[in-house]
């Protein structure tokens, strides 16, 4: 199963999982794009469209997951929204959207799922968090908060649910070229050099980098790993690039 799977990271994860064996539940809010994904992937892949905005959208999601699905081994945690508010921006109906879609959802749906992967024996739940959750970032405390949120929760879920077999992992990307950046990368002068070299790797990183990590989390390589939060960044969140000149040494 993959939340937000009609682009980006999420179209990215549903492709990878697709191409290592996995029939892949895809979920989002536009179904063409959902289908155009669908089209490409060889598995008898599912449509299930729904917009997580809504209180009780997670668990009407998971419902509809094991009524039509009969459940899910795999569960990619991706749909979320980005939010730049500096606080004095910030207001409380902000605050509650972006935390309806990136907490409140990815938990229920989560909680929603966990029960069937008890009956099939365990499975692997992947959190698309960010490393806006590591740092501080400039003007998105509110967006900031709900990936701190989500790699706690990781955590919790990974210490509740290890007994019954679930594994529980974040990964948390840097600078991505999805569709968020599209405008700013079309538009802003010198963004993708500036930013590009802010990152160790000295590149922009796309969905495979991403999916790549994904399907480690959902496969038998990664068996013996859980409640972990892993950067996908290029080295951006952990390491400094910042060039700082020293007196002269005599």
């Amino acid at each position: 199963m993959v939340t937000g799977a009609s682009r980006g990271i999420g179209e990215a994860s549903a492709r990878a999982l697709d191409g290592a064996g996995a029939r892949v539940v895809l979920s989002g809010r536009t179904m063409p794009d959902l289908e155009r994904v669908a089209g490409d992937l060889s598995n008898d892949p599912l449509i299930i469209q729904a917009d997580l905005v809504e209180a009780g959208a997670g668990t009407r999601l998971a419902e509809r997951i094991v009524v039509e699905a009969g459940g899910a081994d795999i569960l990619v945690n991706n749909a979320g929204i980005p939010m730049r508010r500096t606080p004095e921006q910030l207001t409380e109906t902000d605050v509650d959207r972006v935390f309806a879609i990136n907490v409140r959802a990815l938990l229920m749906l989560s909680v929603g799922l966990g029960p069937s992967m008890i009956e099939r024996g365990g499975g692997s739940i992947v959190n698309i968090s960010s490393i806006a959750g590591l740092t501080g970032p400039l003007g998105r405390v509110a967006y900031a908060g709900t990936k701190g949120a989500v790699d706690a929760m990781t955590r919790a879920l990974a210490a509740d649910w290890g007994p019954h077999g679930i594994r529980v992992n974040s990964i948390c990307p840097g600078i991505i070229t999805t569709a968020i950046w599209e405008e700013s990368r079309r538009t802003v002068p010198g963004l993708i050099e500036e930013l590009a070299q802010q990152v160790p790797l000295k590149r922009w990183g796309d969905g495979d980098d991403v999916a790549d990590v994904v399907v480690f989390f959902a496969s038998d390589a990664s068996r013996y790993i859980t409640g972990e939060t892993i950067a996908v960044d290029g080295g951006m969140a952990r390491l400094s690039t910042a060039t700082v000149k020293l007196p002269e040494m005599e």
